[in-house]
């Protein structure tokens, strides 16, 4: 198996009762051609070559290399795919044009792709011929590459809104001229899938050679129309990486292959394991971002936030997760947010190696990192890393002093003064206090409250943002030195780097008065 069995609760109540299933589907795909006629790109040869082998890798049975009679560049390229290429069989696409045709064969092609449109509206405003001419052009097309020992792939460019008789005529017509797979392209991306489940139901009943179907993604349902005509029989499908291409784009390949083995059950030659490789690949050469809910690839597709998901998904992935996510060459992740529960959090700690955490500490810094989340914040590995220390760093001691409230007011021309509320030992007390900056206020408003704290020197004070941007985490270190020379470092992070430094040294001032304390 190239990946695992689906549970049995995923396709419990799918009924594949009235399908045409073919036992295996053939996989073209059309990367390198429809795929690089995506708005901005353009691959050089040794890029295509790259990509060709990847795709050789996946598993791909045919792999469209590219348009030989378009320049000189996409002759070398398909002369150089068509040679470095072993499995996959390498396609190159012309129109019904023997110029076009001999291009492809002067590439050692071992497919030939020919295509014509057959839609009213494209004969009247693109093609500017009759029926009867379009009909005459495709079968001499196929006719011409067979005379060349080739097999031949014809395409009815628009075929989803072309008249059905007349769709049928030039199909069958080509088949009879000897093509080997007849493919229907919805070329502008307009059908819905259940009719295009009945269309190719129509085109599978009157043709027997390979039924290929090729669909663009205009209204977002190619995945879904792709899947309707595997559904009525068709058993090859034209796909690209990512789902790249013109406009809209393509079918996807990665959601396609994946439901065919889960779902529907079907054959394919695909290595499912190389897929998120496969399209982190075309991702760097084409430059095309991938969105990252992108299914099975992107990198949210197997990301999970929410406290609710995380704890099933600890005790049974199935829960939450159709499939496995090494089985596509992904690997699950825990996302810290606003909706991260404890279980997400110890999961976290877990991976990061910190794993002597009590249940309340991770309580603590679970609540924690929910606040810092819901500032629009994301909580990255650094922040939790230094919101845990934190925490397991405050409860190693018992606290005698804990902050509660701080207010500070600085400005030009104003002395800035600090007003904070502490708990010593259980009673709440308030002081006041000014100094030469916040920080300082703060302190001093502190001694009016414990008594006076001179005797502990500051020796040390560090302040460092964590991640960027101006909503990033202030890590401050500090280091105090008592009468006896004996040095307590401390340190905190926060948001607000003044609230960072005040916590930082109540903390030392703490592990100072915990000294003392224990010296007695």
């Amino acid at each position: 198996m190239k990946i695992r069995k689906s549970h049995p609760s995923n396709t419990m109540n799918i009924d594949r009762e009235d399908f045409r299933l073919p036992k295996r589907v053939f996989v073209y795909d059309s990367t390198l051609r429809d795929g690089e006629q995506t708005p901005g790109v353009a691959l050089s040869v040794k890029e295509k070559v790259i990509i060709a082998k990847q795709l050789e890798k996946l598993g791909v049975d045919i792999v469209e290399a590219g348009f030989p009679a378009n320049s000189k560049g996409e002759m070398d390229a398909v002369s150089r795919i068509s040679r470095e290429l072993t499995n996959s069989k390498v396609s190159g696409l012309s129109r019904v044009l023997k110029k076009d045709i001999d291009a492809c064969i002067d590439c050692d092609v071992d497919i030939v792709h020919t295509f014509v449109s057959t839609s009213d509206v494209h004969l009247k405003y693109q093609m500017k011929k009759s029926q009867d001419e379009i009909y005459s052009m495709a079968v001499d097309a196929v006719e011409y590459v067979k005379e060349h020992g080739l097999p031949c792939l014809f395409s009815a460019m628009d075929a989803t809104r072309t008249e059905m008789g007349y769709l049928l005529k030039v199909l069958k017509g080509t088949e009879e001229a000897g093509a080997d797979i007849i493919n229907v392209p919805d070329t502008v991306g307009f059908m819905i899938p259940t009719s295009m489940r009945t269309f190719m139901g129509r085109i599978r009943d009157e043709i027997n050679v390979v039924l290929d179907v090729h669909c663009h993604n205009d209204y977002g349902l190619a995945v879904a129309n792709t899947l309707a005509a595997v559904e009525a029989g068709a058993d090859e499908i034209q796909v690209t990486i990512n789902g790249i291409g013109e406009r809209a784009g393509n079918a996807a390949l990665e959601p396609i292959v994946v439901a065919l083995l889960t779902i529907y059950g079907v054959e394919v030659n695909i290595e499912p394991k190389y897929l998120t490789e496969t399209s982190q690949l075309v991702e760097r050469y084409t430059g095309v971002a991938l969105s990252p809910c992108t299914p099975m690839v992107g990198r949210h597709a197997f990301a999970h936030e929410s406290g609710i998901h995380v704890h099933a998904l600890i005790g049974k992935a199935s829960t939450f997760e159709p499939i496995e996510p090494e089985d596509v060459g992904q690997k699950r992740r825990f996302v810290l947010g606003k909706l991260t529960g404890k279980h997400s959090i110890k999961a976290a700690l877990d991976e990061l190696g910190i794993t002597d955490v009590s249940e309340e500490s991770v309580l603590e810094i679970t609540g924690r990192v929910k606040e810092l989340a819901e500032r629009n914040k994301l909580v990255s590995d650094v922040d939790l890393i230094s919101i845990a220390e934190d925490v397991i760093q405050t409860k190693m001691f018992h606290p005698y002093v804990t902050l509660k409230e701080l207010v500070v007011t600085t400005g030009l021309n104003i002395p800035p003064s600090a007003t904070v509320k502490v708990m010593i030992n259980g009673e709440e007390k308030v002081g006041q206090g000014t100094g030469v900056g916040p920080v300082d206020a703060a302190a001093n408003a502190i001694e009016e409250i414990v008594g006076p704290i001179a005797h502990l020197r500051l020796r040390k004070f560090d302040l460092s943002a964590l991640t960027g941007g101006t909503d990033a985490l202030g890590a401050v270190t500090i280091a105090v030195e008592d009468k006896q020379k004996n040095v307590f470092e401390a340190g905190a992070v926060h948001e607000d780097i003044v609230v960072a430094s005040v916590n930082a040294f109540v903390q030392a001032l703490n592990k100072a008065m915990y000294a003392a304390d224990q010296a007695k």
